[in-house]
C-alpha cells in the first residue's frame, strides 16, 4: 500500500535528498560511509517530479526518464563509465560520448542517485531476491537462505534456456557438456568476483554456477578445466545486467511501499546492450 501525501501542489514534493533519506530509513541496514550509494549528477535539492528506478543509466533509459516525467533517476549501477562514477579522467580528455550525456543530463535538470551497496545489503539482499523470483526458484532455495539451490533433475542445455528465457538475456554463454544431468546450482549475479566465483563453483554442493560477468582469463579457464579434468560442473555466463535486473525491478516495487502516492514511480528496463551470431 502506498503512502499518501497531504498535498499534490510542486511545493509539497519532496526533494531527492528527501526521497532518499526515505529510502536510507526504509532500508534496514544502518547507512555508512564509504559507499558508492551517492548522488552522481544534479542538485538534492531539486523538487522530485517522478522517480524512474532502472539497472543502468543509459542515454536511452535517460530519454525514457524524462518522457515519463521523471527528474530523479535511481541506477543500480554507475552512470559515467567507473564504480565511483569518477570520470575525470575523461572530462579532462573532453570525451563526445560523455560531454553529451552530461549536456543531455543538465539540459533536462535531473538527478542522478546510485542505489547499488546498500539494495544488496538489505536483508534479504535486494537483487538476489528479484533475481530469484524472476526465476521461480523460491521453493529450491536451501534452508539456511543461502543462494543455493536444489532443482528438479534438468540437463544443462534445458536449464540454459530457461533461464535465458525466463531473464530475456539474448547473449548467454555457457561452458560445461549440454547433457549433463544437474541438481544443484548456485547464483551470483552481477560481478561477485573471480576468486568468489571459483570457490562457489569448486564446492561438491554446486554442479552448475550461474554469474553475471567475470573475467575470461579466471573463472572462465577454472570452469573450462573443470570440464576438462572430467568434473560434474558447468558454468552459465547470463550478463551483468540480466543477471541482476530483475532486483531492480523488485526495487522499484519497494519504494511504492512507502514513498507517496502523489509520486510516479516508474521502472525503465535496461536492454542487454550485445547481439551475436549463431556459427
Amino acid at each position: 500500500m502506498r503512502a499518501t501525501m497531504n498535498e499534490s501542489s510542486p511545493a509539497a514534493r519532496l526533494t531527492a535528498q528527501q526521497v532518499i533519506g526515505r529510502i536510507q530509513a526504509h532500508v534496514g541496514v544502518p547507512w555508512q560511509e564509504p559507499t558508492c550509494d551517492t548522488f552522481k549528477n544534479g542538485d538534492p535539492a531539486t523538487p522530485v517530479t517522478g522517480v524512474a528506478v532502472t539497472m543502468m543509466a543509459t542515454m536511452d533509459v535517460l530519454r525514457q526518464a524524462v518522457a515519463a516525467g521523471a527528474n530523479l533517476v535511481i541506477t543500480h549501477e554507475p552512470t559515467f563509465y567507473h564504480h565511483l562514477d569518477d570520470c575525470a579522467e575523461l572530462a579532462e580528455e573532453r570525451d563526445a560520448v560523455l560531454a553529451e550525456k552530461q549536456a543531455f543530463i543538465a539540459r533536462h535538470r535531473l538527478v542522478i542517485w546510485r542505489f547499488h551497496d546498500y539494495w544488496h545489503r538489505r536483508q534479504p539482499d535486494g537483487i538476489a531476491e528479484g533475481m530469484i523470483a524472476a526465476l521461480g526458484w523460491q521453493p529450491f532455495q536451501d534452508a539456511d537462505g543461502a543462494p543455493r539451490f536444489t532443482l528438479p533433475a534438468v540437463t544443462l542445455d534445458v536449464l540454459a534456456a530457461t533461464v535465458a528465457r525466463r531473464l530475456g538475456a539474448r547473449c548467454m554463454r555457457v561452458i560445461g557438456d549440454p547433457k549433463l544431468g544437474l541438481t544443484r546450482a548456485a547464483l551470483m549475479p552481477g560481478a561477485p568476483g573471480s576468486l568468489d566465483q571459483m570457490r562457489t563453483l569448486a564446492r561438491d554442493d554446486v554442479d552448475v554456477l550461474l554469474t553475471g560477468e567475470t573475467r575470461e582469463w579466471e573463472t572462465v579457464e577454472y570452469a573450462r578445466d573443470a570440464v576438462e579434468q572430467k568434473r560434474r560442473k558447468a558454468l552459465i555466463i547470463i550478463g551483468h545486467v540480466a543477471s541482476e535486473e530483475a532486483g531492480m525491478a523488485a526495487c522499484a516495487a519497494w519504494l511504492q511501499t512507502f514513498l507517496p502516492a502523489a509520486l510516479p514511480i516508474t521502472y525503465i528496463s535496461t536492454p542487454e546492450p550485445f547481439w551475436g551470431l549463431t556459427p
